[in-house]
């Protein structure tokens, strides 16, 4: 720190015109209680860095700029797999040591509040998924969730439709109300996203809590227009949707909360299409073996035997 105060500060002019030299700073900084010889500067600034220093700033630079491109939520275990994903051969204590160095730590996950209010009047379909959030393929289940965010114009609601196989998001959408439209509009862009896909939805169950946007008549009948069967939490507590329980606790703590105070809902739209893009693609999750979402989906598809064509199959 002193070396590189001297090294800045060297060669500036006073008031009158002089100009600070080394030996003048350092009398100055003795002066002061941090004594320091010229020598000792001198020594300091001639000094050839060891290999294994040269290392560790390449090193801290790379883990900077990984922990920056993640929205500053990976810790060391992340940072270590991304760098290793990279080609960047790194031991993981290597990463912890740096990243303690530098002042560089992960997201805390904290609790989050339900937003839902289950209609006690509303008719509801069964409880299909009975808590096994772990399906062997994507669109057999998809679960759905809404939840809040607090901006200096009022409450901002943003629902998402998720696909349990790999964690993908497939579909969402905030508004200013909390009403059936705003998850019939995640719940229209997670369709689009699968048909766009030529997706088969036969065997697709569409399951969330007992708010009353989900037990919705409009909501019942749009899955029943897709072919998806409906399912609701039994009990009405945290773990009957306990995915999309998860999904709302990462988005508050890797997006909104880090970034808060909100303005506007076009703020909070804008990043989270930036959030949900990064965690389709890019984010690695430890459920999906330390791949995104969508690269599990792909390895998938990758590995299931080819379809026959419609020429063949009429044969």
């Amino acid at each position: 720190m002193i070396v590189a105060f001297i090294r800045d500060h060297q060669g500036r002019r006073e008031g009158g015109g002089l100009r600070w030299g080394v030996e003048s700073i350092c009398g100055v900084l003795t002066a002061h209680g941090v004594p320091i010889a010229p020598s000792t500067y001198y020594e300091q600034v001639t000094k050839q860095t060891t290999a294994a220093q040269r290392r560790d700033e390449y090193l801290a630079g790379e883990i900077a700029r990984v922990h920056h491109d993640n929205f500053s939520v990976y810790g060391a275990r992340k940072v270590w797999l991304q760098l290793n994903r990279e080609g960047i051969p790194v031991a993981r204590c290597s990463v912890e040591r740096l990243m303690r160095r530098d002042g560089l730590r992960g997201a805390i996950r904290g609790s989050v509040k339900r937003t839902t209010i289950a209609d006690p009047a509303a008719a509801r379909a069964a409880d299909l998924v009975r808590r096994n959030f772990a399906p062997l393929a994507p669109d057999r289940l998809w679960v759905a969730d809404l939840t809040h965010v607090s901006t200096w114009s009022g409450w901002v609601y943003v629902a998402f439709v998720v696909d349990a196989y790999a964690r993908r998001i497939l579909g969402w959408r905030t508004a200013t109300t909390m009403t059936t439209g705003v998850v019939l509009d995640a719940l229209e862009q997670a369709i689009w996203t699968r048909n766009r896909a030529g997706a088969d939805l036969r065997h697709l169950v569409a399951h969330s809590d007992r708010g009353s946007q989900y037990t919705s008549i409009r909501y019942g009948e749009r899955l029943a227009e897709a072919g998806i069967a409906p399912s609701v939490g039994s009990v009405g507590d945290s773990y009957d949707n306990a995915l999309a329980e998860t999904m709302n606790g990462l988005y508050k703590t890797e997006l909104i909360k880090p970034r808060k105070p909100w303005r506007t809902v076009d703020d909070v739209e804008l990043a989270t299409a930036e959030w949900v893009d990064w965690f389709n693609h890019r984010r690695l999750y430890e459920y999906c073996g330390d791949v995104p979402p969508a690269e599990l989906e792909a390895a998938y598809y990758a590995h299931q035997p080819a379809q026959p064509t419609a020429e063949l199959s009429h044969q």
